[in-house]
């Protein structure tokens, strides 16, 4: 394994494992935990010289055809960037504003893809 990608697993497993831990209060926490979780595991596996690239590529299909239903559902991303005009996703979530919360999962969602791709790549 490269240095570029044993960096790159240890630094996103680590990642994903705080991303669901963070998720573990929401009211879809099992979905949540899982999204970030497989992905968790899938890294950590590979840092240890374990591929699945087929998996990677399930988890990356699934993620983006997810991102793509949160880009356009009601106040989804679309409606963040058109109607209420991108405001900062780091301000705090209120429940008048269900459009942040959809746009940090939709780029939740594309940082799995990302990394699941990429693992997919360069192992198969």
């Amino acid at each position: 394994m490269t240095m570029f990608l044993l960096i790159f697993n240890i630094f996103f497993c680590i990642a994903f494992v705080g991303f669901a831990w963070v998720n573990l209060n929401d009211r879809d926490a099992w979905l949540w935990v899982s999204i970030y979780g497989i992905p968790a595991v899938l890294c950590g596996l590979a840092v240890f010289g374990k591929y699945f690239p087929g998996t990677c590529m399930v988890v990356a299909v699934l993620c983006f055809c997810y991102a793509i239903s949160i880009f356009f559902s009601k106040d989804g991303v679309k409606d963040w960037i058109q109607k209420y005009k991108a405001p900062s996703l780091v301000q705090s979530m209120k429940a008048d504003k269900p459009y942040i919360e959809k746009a940090r999962e939709f780029f939740g969602l594309l940082i799995v893809v990302a990394v699941m791709l990429t693992n997919y790549f360069i192992t198969r």
